[in-house]
């Protein structure tokens, strides 16, 4: 009889604090809404110390507040949050702590999938952001299967960056980009390879099987042949170098109707390409061909960034992606954030909204 007693006023006081959130974030709608959350999930150790838990525990709280935050902000109507779950500085840490991480996340991956999750409550499709392949076999194969079941959910977005940091993304984008370019460079039929130099082509229908590019080269080879061509490195067949021949820049593909979740077609237009080489405007890596090789070209860049703790630090986070978007640090450890921190996040992004949209516009 107690029991039930208890479970009734539990669920009236539930619905009395669910119809009180819709009131606040209908009065929070009239004004700009963030499309787009991150969050860096800082003091789960402290909180544990803190309260004289162990640092499992600590995690274990972290999360749980995180399931509160990620089901506000899609009450609230934002399409995409970004966390920071695991940073590949954090394999430094001691092997015991990060064994645990990795016991912890592969069980909340896998509870991704249950029927009762928020993924299912919201249709929320989920990415796995950062440099997978660090990850063990069991944890890597979850999340690709996490990303596999959700990819027709296109409610809502949930980009969860582990074994990610900012630089490797970087890195791994102008690489791609690099190797990227090198494929267009040897589509328009202008440039060949000389003994692993790039070379132009006098007459493109002279080029015989032995000088073309074969695409089936070594992975090394592409790597180093790219980076010549981003570093504008060109030879003649005969050893001479030609200024105007100097391969210096590659196509602007315009990415008015590219879509964050689709892969994008290489299109090499040989006539503009060649025009455009005379005229010695042909660039090799734009800005738009790096981001499109970047982790997190699935989504926009964040409005907002939180990160608890009170530290302003963003910590290798999404620095590409947040040169124009507004830091806010609220004093609380992660596990204690909450519902009014979320709300006060929303307000400041409200009151700095006309100077954010200026410095977008600028850039």
């Amino acid at each position: 009889m107690e029991d039930l007693r208890f479970s009734k006023v539990s669920e009236v006081f539930g619905s009395l604090c669910s119809f009180l959130r819709r009131c606040i974030f209908g009065i929070l709608s009239v004004g700009p809404v963030p499309t787009h959350f991150a969050f860096i999930m800082d003091g789960n150790r402290r909180f544990a110390k803190k309260e004289k838990l162990e640092v499992g525990a600590g995690h274990r709280a972290g999360f749980s507040a995180l399931m509160s935050i990620l089901r506000y902000c899609y009450e609230l109507g934002v399409r995409y949050v970004t966390i920071y779950a695991f940073s590949i500085e954090n394999f430094k840490r001691r092997p015991e702590e990060v064994q645990n991480l990795m016991d912890l996340i592969l069980e909340k991956i896998e509870g991704l999938l249950k029927e009762e999750s928020i993924v299912n409550q919201h249709g929320i499709r989920v990415y796995f952001i950062g440099n997978l392949k660090l990850l063990s076999e069991p944890v890597r194969m979850a999340a690709e299967k996490v990303m596999r079941v959700t990819s027709n959910n296109n409610r809502c977005v949930l980009l969860i960056c582990i074994a990610y940091t900012s630089s490797d993304e970087i890195v791994n984008a102008v690489r791609g980009s690099c190797m990227g370019k090198w494929d267009e460079i040897q589509q328009s039929g202008f440039y060949k390879t000389y003994n692993g130099e790039i070379g132009e082509i006098d007459d493109p229908k002279k080029i015989n099987g032995d000088q073309q590019y074969c695409r089936n080269e070594a992975y090394e080879s592409r790597v180093s042949n790219a980076s010549m061509a981003c570093n504008g490195s060109t030879t003649r067949g005969e050893g001479t170098r030609n200024q105007n021949s100097v391969v210096e820049s590659a196509l602007l593909r315009s990415s008015e109707d590219d879509k964050w979740d689709e892969p994008q077609e290489l299109k090499v237009d040989k006539n503009v390409l060649r025009n455009e080489i005379m005229q010695g405007s042909y660039s090799i890596i734009k800005q738009v061909d790096v981001e499109k090789h970047m982790y997190m070209a699935v989504a926009p860049d964040p409005d907002i960034v939180i990160r608890s703790s009170g530290e302003t630090r963003l910590s290798n986070f999404l620095l590409w992606q947040t040169s124009n978007c507004l830091l806010y640090s609220p004093s609380a450890l992660w596990p204690e954030i909450g519902l009014r921190h979320l709300v006060w996040g929303v307000l400041e992004f409200q009151r700095n909204h006309s100077y954010l949209e200026k410095k977008k516009k600028q850039a």
